[in-house]
């Protein structure tokens, strides 16, 4: 299985090479803590995140 890395960026936590979330390669796997964003325009988590899109966020990135 691949490693999870969390983007610094934008905190979105990939097991890909580059963030699909902001092209990003500035990728890190320490990072703790997971967010799921279903509905990023009703959640009030993401709206305090800053997140705009769904996905599975990092809450503290190293």
């Amino acid at each position: 299985m691949a490693r999870e890395m969390a983007c610094r960026k934008c905190k979105c936590v990939t097991t890909l090479k580059v963030c699909p979330n902001c092209k990003s390669s500035d990728l890190t796997p320490d990072w703790s803590g997971i967010v799921l964003v279903v509905d990023p325009t009703n959640s009030e988590i993401s709206k305090t995140l800053g997140i705009t899109k769904k996905g599975k966020y990092a809450i503290k990135v190293t």
